[in-house]
Parts: structure tokens; C-alpha cells; sequence
């Protein structure tokens, strides 16, 4: 790993497989981001989870046991809301599941006399159906713009391996032929809100588990990238990418004598 200079580095964490997997912390997480307080000049956790408000978010870590505050938690939310007030968008559909609809308050549903002037795709697990796709492909065949919350292609839940927004979103790509505006990681615009959060100037961090969105996406916003080897890792993935992280560990929990090497 380069060299990290005397100054301490800002820390960017995923959250879903770096932290926790479920319902349950991974071994050594909460002890690990205990550690890496002491030895960085800060921490956000940037997370493309688009189906719980960041408070949600922040209350399920919580009792996991790890210490967080709400203002560390980036999400796509966020994004989405600045980027619909810098382009002008009054009306959009959102296509979020319920208790995101807090995050996005400062958004109006089109009118039935109106067209919206932007589709804001999450994750509607279940609730991807065909009417609701269909819904959002209307509206890009009549000018609405698409905002995809997140472009991730799958993710793994308690269950295993689940499907994301990503492959909705590129459907309806494809169908409307259209290309989605991501707001979630890999874009650059996650990463630097999150890192202008962060006091100092020292070298930028990001830890993930996915090669193409937490990887490739931090390392093309000109940050170091340490990929683990837990949560949606598959080592077949990350050959594939041709994608070549900064350093690899086995976990999170590790994360501490890597930077104090």
C-alpha cells in the first residue's frame, strides 16, 4: 500500500458487508471502527442503500453496537436532492420505498395534469413489478429524465445474493433508451460529498466489498481503494473487472494494522 504520509488519511466505509452482513456485525467490526477513530482524521460510512432513510440506517447499526452518529452516514438521498434543485426538476416520480420518502421530502409527485420531469428509482425489492416499471418507462418515453439512486447490479442480504437497482435501472436504459443519471457510488459526486465532510487534507481511503461500485468508483474519484474479502466479495467478480485494488484484506477487523504499518 503507498505510503500515507504523517498527516492521518479520511476514511471512507461501505456499510452492507463491510460492517455487517443481516442483522449481524461481521467479527471484529465494531472493535475495528473503535480503532480506526484513534488513527484516522475521520470517518463517513458512504452506503448505496436506497431502501432505509439514513436514520433507519443509523438505528440498525446502532444495535449491532457500533457508535455512529447520523451526520456520518452519506447516502444517495442526499445527492439526488441537490442534483434535482441544480437542474430545476419541480415534479418527479419517485419509485422509493416508503420510509425513504423522508429523505426526499423536498420533492412534489407530478400532478395528474403534469408529466414529471424526472423518475427517482430505488430499491423496491418486492415491489419491482411490471406496472411499476412500466410506470417509469411512460414517463422516460415522455421526456422525464432518469436518477438512478444507485447503479449497483446485486447485493447480499441474510439470504444471500439479491438482485439491485442497477439491473431495473439498466432495463429501463434500455427500453427508453436512455442513460440513468447515477447519484449513488461509483459516481464521484458520493465520494466527495462524503470526503468534504472531513476535516484535513490527508490521503482518501474507501473500503468496500463491491469491485465495481466501492473499488473501481473510489479509485476513479482519485482515491485509494482496499477492497475485503467479505460481504458480495467473489474473487471471480474481481478478476473479471480487471479492476486492481490499492491493497486487499480478509475483513474490516484488519483495516487497523494495515494503516498502522
Amino acid at each position: 500500500m503507498p505510503d500515507i504520509g504523517t498527516e492521518k488519511p479520511r476514511l471512507l466505509l461501505d456499510i452492507d458487508g463491510v460492517l455487517h452482513v443481516g442483522e449481524a456485525p461481521l467479527p471484529g467490526a465494531v472493535d475495528a471502527l473503535v480503532a480506526l477513530r484513534d488513527l484516522t482524521a475521520g470517518i463517513r460510512l458512504i452506503t448505496n442503500t436506497t431502501s432505509k432513510p439514513r436514520a433507519a440506517i443509523v438505528e440498525r447499526l446502532r444495535r449491532m453496537g457500533f457508535r455512529i452518529a447520523e451526520d456520518e452516514v452519506i447516502t444517495p438521498a442526499a445527492t439526488a436532492l441537490a442534483l434535482c434543485s441544480e437542474r430545476g426538476f419541480e415534479r418527479v416520480l419517485l419509485l422509493v420505498p416508503e420510509g425513504l420518502r423522508e429523505d426526499l421530502a423536498g420533492l412534489l409527485e407530478p400532478a395528474p395534469d403534469r408529466r414529471p420531469e424526472a423518475v427517482i428509482l430505488g430499491d423496491l425489492g418486492e415491489s419491482f413489478t411490471a406496472s411499476v416499471l412500466n410506470e417509469a418507462f411512460r414517463a422516460l418515453l415522455e421526456g422525464a429524465e432518469l436518477v438512478a439512486l444507485q447503479h449497483n447490479r446485486y447485493w447480499r442480504s441474510g439470504e444471500g445474493m439479491v438482485m439491485d437497482v442497477g439491473a431495473y435501472a439498466a432495463a429501463l436504459e434500455y427500453a427508453a433508451d436512455v442513460e440513468a443519471i447515477v447519484v449513488g457510488k461509483p459516481s464521484p459526486q458520493l465520494f466527495e460529498a462524503a470526503l468534504c465532510r472531513i476535516p484535513g487534507t490527508g490521503r482518501a481511503l474507501m473500503v468496500g466489498d463491491d469491485i465495481e461500485g466501492d473499488i473501481g468508483g473510489a479509485l476513479g474519484a482519485g482515491l485509494d481503494a482496499i477492497l475485503v474479502r467479505t460481504g458480495k466479495y467473489r474473487s471471480e467478480a474481481v478478476a473479471a473487472s480487471g479492476i486492481e485494488p490499492t491493497a486487499t484484506i480478509d475483513s474490516i477487523a484488519a483495516l487497523p494494522q494495515l494503516l498502522t504499518q
